[in-house]
């Protein structure tokens, strides 16, 4: 079975652009996290969007081709393992109108209880919606 997938278009704005004249790295980042985070709030039952919230912990990114400003893209992300305790990783891929591959990411992610900000173990029941289960 595949994981399903989910995707997030983007549009670079002047204020995303560096001295380079492309995304900023940091910028990326930020939509890591945007992407990241939108998967969350759409598949997880509100149940747990009420009780967790998630802390990146790890980025790993290779950035392979800029964007410029204008440039529309699109960040898919997915699960792909299952997770280790309170942590578990998350694949990212941004690619341009022209579908090539612009940036690449492996992210890992701690989930917290929201009361208490204290590492929360996550459970089959919470990770089946990412991992098509």
């Amino acid at each position: 079975m595949t994981n399903p997938s989910f995707t997030l278009s983007l549009t670079a704005e002047p204020e995303h652009i560096d001295e380079l004249g492309h995304v900023n790295n940091a910028v990326w980042v930020q939509w890591i996290q945007t992407v990241a985070t939108s998967h969350w709030y759409a598949t997880a039952p509100e149940r747990y969007r009420d009780a967790f919230i998630w802390v990146v912990i790890r980025h790993e990114i290779d950035y392979l081709r800029p964007a410029l400003v204008g440039d529309v893209v699109t960040g898919r992300t997915w699960v792909d393992e299952a997770p280790r305790g309170a942590r578990f990783d998350r694949f990212m891929e941004f690619t341009g109108r022209d579908g090539k591959l612009l940036v690449r990411a492996r992210t890992t992610w701690a989930m917290l209880d929201k009361a208490s900000g204290r590492p929360q173990r996550i459970t089959t029941e919470i990770v089946a919606p990412f991992l098509g289960n």
